[in-house]
């Protein structure tokens, strides 16, 4: 028995069990081997400013071997239903999402016990929870006092023990091509044609990356329709991977779950991701800490304590839902990049 498990070890799982006071006795599920061929999370592999404070504030410094070539400071929007460009600056961090994650799972102390499998089932149990783990070639059953979901936008923990819950989802699809652009891209394209969220094309290690979030009804097809729509010299290459995952977008209150009675979800698990950038790093690493401090200050109702402290992580991604109002508005987007509001020129 086992007094809290964490199924799931990306930024928010490993942020959790790596803060988490060692007077508890921790397991921690994840699926990623690091093996060639295993588990890796589809991202586009960009680290923006609010992840970067985030991992300042806890005073951790990132391995130059996990960032990639190129590291560019601006942002090619293009509108292509209006035939609009702008260039913005932006000050993200190009890196491999995959080796990203391994390091943050590599802080975690030696204290926590790390099962690497996939969780197929949680349920309660005997005033705490069943596990069960699809480990190698067996099925292992785990129990704890506390569940913890941090395994993203699809969470088992979130399926099984709050089935009624459907929060606002996506179907991010994106795919690898050799790269034969003549200078690297970092680029975002809106078409309300094709969906009402955006799409992206990153520069990363000699390869170009096409991805894009859609509804789930014809995503496959509009993604298709993005390729052809691209301007002429976007050249893809050769097609080396393609990937897909779901990706949540909160509209309101409704798209946030944050669990009860010992149950607890954090990062985009618990709906927490940007709906204007669908960044998730951030608001990750900010809830797993948000999480810890209550467990660590060992409150009498561990629940409500998570609640409350998780309120401003909850006020600022709503006032994003006013921001997405504009961007995502074909008409207000229109008028902001006629302006040019915030645009530089690009020589």
């Amino acid at each position: 028995m086992y007094d809290i498990a964490i199924i799931g070890l990306g930024p928010a799982g490993a942020t959790l069990a790596r803060l988490i006071d060692p007077k508890y006795k921790v397991i921690a599920i994840d699926k990623k081997t690091g093996e060639p061929g295993g588990f890796m999370k589809p991202c586009g592999g960009l680290l923006a400013t609010d992840a970067q404070r985030a991992l300042s504030a806890f005073h951790l410094t990132l391995p130059k071997d996990i960032l990639v070539d190129p590291q560019i400071f601006a942002v090619e929007t293009m509108d292509l239903k209006a035939g609009l460009i702008r260039n913005y600056p932006r000050f993200y961090m190009n890196m491999d999402r995959h080796k990203f994650d391994l390091w943050l799972e590599s802080l975690i102390p030696a204290s926590v016990d790390i099962v690497k499998g996939a969780c197929k089932d949680v349920r309660r149990s005997d005033g705490g929870f069943a596990i069960k783990v699809h480990k190698a070639a067996e099925i292992v059953e785990i129990r704890a006092r506390y569940v913890v979901g941090a395994d993203g936008a699809n969470s088992i923990l979130r399926r099984c023990l709050f089935p009624g819950k459907k929060l606002k989802s996506y179907v991010s699809i994106q795919e690898w091509f050799e790269d034969k652009n003549p200078h690297p891209i970092y680029s975002c394209f809106f078409d309300a044609d094709l969906t009402d969220c955006y799409a992206w094309g990153v520069s990363k290690d000699g390869k170009f990356i096409l991805g894009g979030a859609f509804p789930p009804q014809n995503c496959a097809e509009n993604f298709k329709k993005l390729k052809n729509k691209l301007p002429p010299r976007y050249e893809l290459g050769k097609p080396l991977k393609r990937e897909a995952c779901m990706v949540l977008r909160p509209a309101g209150p409704k798209d946030f779950i944050f669990g009860d009675d010992g149950a607890f979800l954090v990062g985009e698990a618990a709906g927490l991701i940007s709906p204007s950038s669908l960044e998730g790093i951030s608001y990750a690493f900010n809830s797993a800490s948000k999480l810890a401090d209550v467990f660590n200050s060992a409150r009498k109702n561990l629940n409500n304590a998570y609640n409350r402290a998780i309120l401003p992580i909850i006020l600022k991604l709503l006032a994003k839902n006013l921001k997405s109002i504009f961007l995502y508005t074909p008409m207000f987007r229109w008028l902001i990049m006629k302006i040019g509001i915030g645009s530089i020129n690009i020589k």
